[in-house]
């Protein structure tokens, strides 16, 4: 097995971090904790500065703006991107616009890739996702009961979102609605989209994530649809097919989150190695000598690497081989991932102690914002649910 990385991609990533380590990281807690909308202008200065490194819009390929031409490619920049909260927006591949222009990319009509896709891939524009609901089981997407009925040429929408992420400020949202209650569970539902301007579509509340209500794409809204009513050239792919597109913009998404996950790891681990190096605990001794402190850059180091194994290995196999091959290597990645970033956070935010628990240092931000990873795209005990019964099998 190869494990080189091309000297295309390895000069790709150089350039990247170098972007983070100057650009982003020294001026990241001014943008992440202040009004998005305020930051706008900055952002944008700074979303073109990627563009002229070339390296905009890791995702997608240049056909379409970006500078995407493998899964391989895209995890390890997202290693890379994911050190600090601003590398993915400001390289264009954030959740969850990353997932809605594969998905106008694949299946939207020609309209709606002229209408939708061209601007969000340029980053003029931003979207929003629509398929949790308050009322039903996240984990369980064909218990949606959110509805669309068509009426003439219009579809006509009905239902109760939560957990639509970036809806602050987003100019669409593609919708996963029931548009035929009668079919098998599978065929249920449907993708629509649906522009935020329209007198039915109504934005509700950015829900607080640990006191954090944040704003724009950091946000995670709960919206409502009230007899929306919608062109019925609006719905993505064919009718019933919500579920398949969910499961095809899932599957790459979680390669992107896994590998976005270690880079938050990396950076964690370098802070915390950074801090106990010079924090003294006595008139001749620091943090870094302490044995349990050693012990737990160890550990996570191994765990690191080890996971980049995986998740890499796993990209490398829906690349090369398809996706059907690599559906129980895409549940492990998720819950172990997930995992392994918590740990890792938790012991850099130990290990600083009470400078660990202040917005001073970016840890504090990763543990409330990054505790959700064992829940979204499905909880860790669904994806190993699943790992165990195809391994019974």
């Amino acid at each position: 097995m190869d494990f080189s990385i091309p000297n295309k991609i390895g000069k790709q990533l150089a350039k990247a971090q170098s972007f983070v380590d100057a650009k982003l990281i020294p001026i990241e807690s001014e943008i992440i904790y202040s009004d998005f909308f305020e930051q706008e202008d900055r952002l944008k200065a700074l979303r073109q500065e990627v563009k002229n490194l070339g390296l905009w819009a890791p995702h997608i390929p240049a056909s379409i703006g970006g500078c995407g031409e493998s899964l391989m490619q895209l995890a390890l920049l997202s290693e890379v991107l994911g050190q600090s909260p601003l590398g993915h927006y400001t390289f264009g591949c954030q959740a969850p616009d990353a997932g809605n222009i594969e998905l106008l990319h694949k299946f939207g009509s020609d309209a709606q890739k002229s209408q939708w896709l061209m601007p969000l891939a340029n980053g003029d524009i931003r979207s929003c996702f629509g398929m949790t609901e308050p009322e039903t089981a996240g984990s369980n997407p064909t218990l949606l009961e959110a509805t669309a009925v068509l009426d003439g040429d219009e579809w006509v929408i009905n239902g109760h979102k939560w957990f639509t992420s970036s809806a602050d400020g987003a100019q669409f949202c593609i919708a996963m609605v029931v548009t035929g209650p009668n079919e098998a569970k599978h065929r249920r539902a449907s993708m629509i989209i649906v522009p935020t301007d329209n007198p039915g579509y109504r934005f509700m509340r950015n829900i607080p994530i640990m006191g954090d209500e944040g704003s724009g794409y950091y946000s995670h809204a709960e919206i409502a649809f009230e007899n929306c009513r919608v062109p019925k050239s609006n719905l993505i792919g064919e009718p019933g097919s919500g579920f398949a597109l969910a499961q095809e913009r899932l599957g790459p998404g979680r390669i992107h989150h896994c590998m976005r996950w270690l880079g938050i790891c990396r950076r964690s681990l370098n802070e915390m190695i950074a801090y106990v190096k010079t924090r003294k605990i006595n008139s001749h001794s620091h943090l870094s000598d302490m044995q349990a402190i050693q012990h737990w850059i160890a550990e996570s180091a191994a765990e690191i690497e080890s996971t980049r194994s995986l998740v890499l290995q796993t990209a490398w196999t829906i690349e090369n081989v398809g996706f059907e091959a690599a559906k129980n290597q895409v549940s492990m990645i998720k819950y172990h991932t997930a995992n392994v970033m918590q740990r890792v956070v938790d012991r850099a935010l130990q290990s600083l102690g009470g400078l660990g628990m202040t917005d001073d240092k970016i840890i504090a931000y990763f543990y409330r914002h990054e505790r959700a990873a064992r829940i979204y795209d499905g909880p860790d005990e669904v994806h190993k649910m699943v790992v165990a019964r195809n391994l019974l099998k």
